[in-house]
């Protein structure tokens, strides 16, 4: 597809240096030598153009389809709206596929689940992000009636899916991103909660439990709840409801994963329930959809919303914004060729359009308002109400433009007399991680990560870039020197730095400064007023405790959240390591070489008998020195599997004791390993074999010593391509240096 051409008198983009080499890297239309074939000034007025050139086909439209090109344009090279990203970077271009979010059924047949793979496999090629509900899936060692055989279960079929995505990452524009999502009630649930436990395994994936409100009421009533099989809608066995929603939160303590997601809401909230059920949401989880619906994004800049009135916000501008970002997203959906035609006609029928804002921490800095407290709450509130008004206002004119959407009949608003409205859906708070970079500003609605960072250029020369509101609080309290600036970007944070005034250091909060139940009172406070959901993530110290955990779950439902995400700092085990400045660790070659210590004639120590989901579990610990040195495990009443295994594990042990490793990076490893059989009992829930060995050693060893996770090193994970480190937020890494994501 040929180029529009740029007008002569078209103004260039004002942007700073990591926006131009974000764009370059990723958006600039390569050539077949990979050199960029356009500039800045070229794609957004490829983009403007393009979309723009969609208005002509209305002969009720308010706008010419050259003016509103010149607006478009304007409104993006202001950085006041930006759309998603599959949208700048082929809106104009043969690919043509400019939607974010998908969802892809999967059937309970062979045909259907390899029709879903090649599915996500023709999405992710063109740029998009794909979610799944694997709960049709009969459970493992369901007989199969065609063949005969037993069925192998759903988390089975995601290491397929998880495969195909790797292979199509290697060569599409965009690495490819999943949801997989499992219902509370299928029987397989325990599998699935612990199926990313293993560092590495469905790296393709993040992954959500699907909870219903039944089960929330069967946790509150410490009530056991059914276990229902799909394929024969029959009653496959019970678990106790607080036990699974405790596997849930151990697990999410450990990893991040699984996140939750309130079924029952999101499908109160479904705005089509005749069209059909939503049973599962894009990668991050802020965009629920039906199967084969799909939906573009927009963010708005909030930050660049401020004017001096009674309480600093441009509510003319808003306005403004607002409805020219919905006319935009909605030509979006003309101008996009999807890659499925059940996808056109699912987009066609509902024209969901998902609307958010970003720059919302910059907004607060602004207006001196602290991002934990009630006043910036009450904002949140008041602008999302705003901007939830206005985008329904701007989808009723262009229903009168161009009609409604075509299952307007019988959906939720014919039933309330509301509208009629062009778009089923018109707001979702969306991560914006390379948006923001481009814009300038905060991502999405999250604190800022850290007011001042060091990023690595050329030649181990480091940049030190700060937040340009913060450093502008300093300078105007004489509190500003380039000492300050390195301080701060070695610990991201400004609490701990007395001489900065009160007032400064209680406003430029950052996201470990605050307590996690204020991230959750902010989601909650956007989802208030938000057709789809909001994609946020609860960032916890890793001091934090799995009871901080079940808190934040409940709170979550409590406050009306449709989902929430928990990331504990630190907790990936294999993070590679770097200290708070970035300083150079020992790479592992560089370690000493380990030798074995020899067994003494005679050891003295001590066996534990415990209880374990296969039976009693003896544990004998030899010591030397008054250290472990030796431990055998002997398993009562089993089979010859199991006993092969507590052997094994006590031979590794006994390995790494004899050969000098500290006892708390034993404990630290097996900790929370998962198995088949997990038991309930006094000392607490015990997962497997290992987990119990575990619970032995650092209860006997570690009492006294700081807990066995205190022992993990606050690793930090870099980035894949250049080398920064990332950030987990909104539901994602994400890179602030070259705009990588690990969601596509």
């Amino acid at each position: 597809m040929p180029a529009a051409k740029v007008p002569a008198d078209l103004p260039v983009p004002n942007l700073n240096q990591n926006a131009r080499l974000v764009l370059a890297k990723r958006y600039l239309r390569k050539g077949p030598d990979g050199a960029p074939i356009e500039d800045e000034q070229g794609l957004f007025w490829r983009v403007a153009h393009s979309i723009a050139s969609r208005e002509s086909a209305y002969a009720g439209s308010s706008w010419k389809a050259d003016k509103l090109a010149r607006t478009f344009y304007d409104l993006m090279t202001s950085f006041k709206f930006l759309p998603n990203s599959p949208t700048l970077m082929n809106a104009g271009t043969d690919l043509g596929q400019l939607a974010a979010c998908f969802v892809i059924p999967v059937g309970d047949s062979m045909d259907e689940i390899f029709d879903a793979v090649k599915h996500a496999a023709l999405i992710h090629k063109s740029g998009g992000g794909t979610g799944f509900s694997f709960s049709r899936l009969r459970p493992t060692n369901s007989r199969v009636g065609s063949t005969g055989g037993v069925a192998s279960g759903p988390v089975s079929f995601m290491r397929i899916f998880n495969t195909a995505t790797e292979q199509v990452k290697q060569g599409g524009t965009r690495r490819g991103a999943n949801m997989g999502i499992l219902r509370v009630d299928h029987p397989d649930i325990l599998e699935f909660i612990r199926c990313k436990e293993r560092e590495g395994d469905l790296n393709n994936f993040n992954i959500s439990v699907a909870l219903t409100e039944a089960f929330m009421q069967a946790v509150e009533d410490d009530e056991p709840y059914d276990l229902v099989a799909p394929h024969t809608k029959e009653v496959f066995g019970q678990l106790k409801a607080r036990e699974v929603f405790a596997i849930l939160v151990q697990k999410a303590w450990e990893s991040g994963d699984p996140g939750i997601i309130f079924l029952d809401r999101i499908n109160r909230d479904n705005p089509t329930p005749a069209v059909g059920e939503i049973e599962s949401t894009n990668p991050c989880g802020e965009q629920p959809l039906l199967p084969y619906e799909a939906c573009n994004l927009g963010s708005l800049n909030l930050a660049l919303m401020t004017r001096d009135s009674r309480d600093g916000v441009d509510w003319d501008e808003l306005k403004r914004v607002v409805h020219l970002a919905v006319r935009f997203l909605d030509n979006v959906i003309d101008a996009s060729v999807y890659p499925l035609d059940r996808i056109t006609e699912m987009v066609g029928a509902n024209r969901k359009i998902g609307l958010g804002v970003m720059g919302f921490a910059d907004l607060l800095y602004q207006l001196n308002i602290p991002y934990d407290s009630h006043e910036a709450l009450n904002l949140a509130e008041k602008i999302m109400d705003f901007i939830q008004t206005e985008s329904k206002a701007a989808s009723k004119v262009l229903a009168e433009e161009r009609s409604p959407f075509p299952n307007f009949p019988g959906s939720v608003f014919e039933g309330r007399k509301q509208g009629p409205f062009r778009n089923a859906t018109t707001t979702t708070i969306a991560p914006t991680g390379t948006l923001s970079i481009l814009a300038g500003c905060s991502s999405g609605i999250e604190p800022l990560f850290a007011l001042s960072f060091a990023r690595h250029v050329m030649d181990g020369e480091k940049l030190v870039e700060s937040n340009p509101y913060f450093e502008t609080a300093v300078k105007a309290a004489q509190c500003h020197s380039p000492k300050l600036m390195e301080e701060v970007a070695a610990k991201g944070s400004i609490a701990h730095i007395s001489y900065i005034p009160e007032e400064i250091r209680r406003t430029f909060v950052t996201a470990m400064d605050i307590e996690p139940v204020w991230h959750l009172k902010m989601q909650a406070a956007f989802q208030k007023f938000t057709d789809n959901a909001v994609s946020k993530t609860v960032n916890l110290p890793n001091s934090a405790t799995q009871e901080d955990i079940h808190k934040i779950y409940w709170l979550a439902y409590e406050l009306g959240c449709k989902g929430v995400t928990v990331y504990r700092d630190g907790c990936k085990s294999a993070q590679v390591l770097c200290t708070g400045d970035g300083s150079k660790q020992e790479k592992p070659d560089e370690r000493k070489e380990s030798k074995v210590r020899h067994r003494p004639d005679v050891c003295y120590g001590f066996t534990q008998k415990v209880k374990t989901g296969y039976g009693d579990l003896y544990l004998t610990v030899n010591e030397v020195d008054g250290k472990p040195f030796e431990m055998f495990a002997t398993i009562g009443k089993s089979g010859r599997s199991i006993t092969a295994k507590a052997e094994a594990i006590g031979r590794l042990v006994s390995l790494a004791l004899r050969s000098g490793v500290d006892v708390a990076d034993v404990v630290g490893q097996l900790k929370g390993i998962g198995g088949e059989n997990p038991v309930f009992q006094k000392k607490g829930l015990l997962l497997s074999l290992p987990d119990a060995v575990s619970w032995v050693l650092e209860n006997r060893y570690l009492q006294g010593r700081a807990k066995a996770e205190d022992f993990q090193s606050l690793n930090v994970p870099t980035c894949p391509e250049c080398a920064e480190e990332l950030v987990f937020e909104e539901g994602c890494y994400v890179c602030k240096a070259c705009g990588f994501t690990k969601c596509g």
